[in-house]
């Protein structure tokens, strides 16, 4: 077996480990995790429908304009859900769950490649051991997310676009249009990636005779013919062959609230941890040697600019949003470990271990808050709905009762009046039978209108299925 085989092995084994533990750490996938599952799953049955309007589910979409708003999804970037429905037509549901894991764990694998491409092997491996610890990149490659997958694509672009614009590989010089294309298809913030490249040739040439080189050209049109389907699907649903783009602008700005400018650097050393640190130093390193002058230097330094500075820009900001230039974080700090001229494999034991650490607090803190009463009782009453013919679920949960129940739902009146719950069930579903699912997962009773409507449904409805007591509940009423 080839020494580099050997190693990506044991780089591959090392980082599916730690991702696949952090996957047990909660019970219940969030809210944009099961809309993406839940795509998937109506995918497979008519791979033509990307919406949500007829198949039983919702997710929270608002907008002023009717064509931004639902039933169309657009906003939603399609790759993921189209890959995941494949796994469910196969019946292969079991693997939807773990598909990120194993994506997460072969951008390790990615990174070792890139790092040894643009430096040495020793770099790779010192890149890729410290990607492997990132805490961000583990918790998100345990959920059904598209930042890791969209993370995936992008470091193969770059992978193929310096085998083909430095290594004059013809191949991957189309082939980088290809995995830019299948990014943007993952994440549409992908997007913000290509001027990297564009503003890397111009630092490289001082020119604009990269323009000249025809692969280029090849390139930007496998981009365009991979995305031609989003093109179409804008055409027909959004009249506009940018509908789907834009849709995913207006949710960015009405979506999750707005944070400050300074979010990323606020919340850097939880993201992070000690690898963050080290990529300062690295930075620091840098400027000291000048290693800037160096181009896949500058490459880099490029990609985490102008990457971070639009994440920056955008009002609504989550840290898994700038996991796509955690490959720059890795690389760069296994650059500046390389250099360190003593003490090197004791300072990497001293990153891997405090990361364990780290890592091992951060995941009791979450299994402890995660695997409790409130949740033991929303999967069981999931269960139960599970089991009803022809059901009709009244919820705040769509897209989580569906995942877990495949049962039809309904989000509850706004604003909320019994009278409105009832015309709602008996005018609108007359031919289902209708559940209202009340649980404290979403609806805690020390809010006044939760109260209000545990008091009229209590008066009202009968109750099929209660678990747990006091403020910890689950409770599920039908109509007579």
């Amino acid at each position: 077996m080839k020494r580099e085989t050997k190693i990506l092995i044991v780089l591959f084994v090392l980082a599916f480990v730690i991702r696949g533990i952090f996957f047990f750490s909660t019970p219940i996938k969030g809210w944009d995790e099961t809309v993406y599952s839940n795509l998937g799953y109506d995918l497979s049955h008519n791979p033509f429908d990307y919406s949500v309007e007829n198949n039983g589910w919702s997710d929270f979409i608002p907008g002023a304009e009717k064509l931004y708003s639902w039933p169309n999804i657009g906003f939603r970037a399609p790759l993921l859900p189209y890959i995941l429905s494949l796994f469910y037509l196969l019946n292969l549901e079991f693997i939807t769950s773990f598909f990120m894991v194993f994506i997460g764990a072969l951008s390790v694998c990615l990174v070792y490649v890139l790092g040894k491409k643009m430096f040495d092997e020793k770099i790779g491996i010192y890149s890729a051991i410290l990607f492997s610890f990132i805490p961000v990149h583990i918790l998100y490659s345990g959920k059904i997310l598209t930042e890791v997958f969209s993370g995936f694509f992008i470091l193969l672009s770059f992978l193929s676009f310096w085998k083909g614009y430095e290594e004059n590989n013809k191949k991957h010089k189309i082939l980088f249009g290809v995995f830019l294309a299948l990014a943007v298809l993952s994440r549409y913030t992908a997007i913000w990636i290509i001027p990297v490249f564009f503003l890397y040739f111009l630092a490289r040439n001082k020119s604009l005779k990269f323009l000249k080189d025809k692969y280029l050209w090849y390139s930007c049109l496998a981009f365009i013919l991979c995305l031609v389907p989003l093109f179409i699907y804008g055409i027909t649903h959004y009249n506009n062959f940018l509908g789907a783009f834009i849709h995913g602008f207006k949710a960015a700005l009405y979506s999750g609230g707005i944070q400050p400018w300074n979010f990323y650097f606020n919340h850097w050393f939880e993201m992070f941890f000690v690898i963050g640190i080290v990529f300062a130093i690295g930075l620091i390193y840098i400027a000291y040697k000048k290693d800037f002058f160096k181009k896949e230097i500058y490459f880099l330094l490029i990609w985490f600019v102008f990457f971070l500075g639009m994440a920056v820009y955008m009002p609504h900001k989550e840290d898994r949003f700038i996991i796509a230039i955690i490959p720059v974080i890795a690389l760069i700090s296994g650059y500046f470990l390389d250099k360190v001229k003593k003490y090197k494999k004791l300072i990497l034991i001293g990153i891997i271990v405090t990361s364990l650490i780290f890592l091992s607090i951060n995941f009791s803190s979450v299994y402890r808050n995660t695997h409790t009463d409130t949740f033991r009782c929303f999967l069981e009453a999931n269960k139960f709905l599970k089991n009803q013919e022809n059901a009709l679920v009244i919820t705040d949960e769509s897209p989580l009762i569906y995942h877990y129940s495949k049962q039809a739902t309904h989000f509850y009146p706004n604003p909320w009046s019994y009278e409105s719950l009832k015309s709602l069930i008996e005018n609108d579903y007359p031919d289902k039978n209708g559940f209202v699912f009340f649980t404290n997962f979403d609806m805690p009773l020390a809010d006044e209108e939760h109260r209000k409507i545990k008091e009229d449904l209590d008066k009202n409805l009968e109750k099929v299925f209660e678990c747990g007591e006091g403020e910890v509940f689950s409770i599920v009423y039908k109509f007579s």
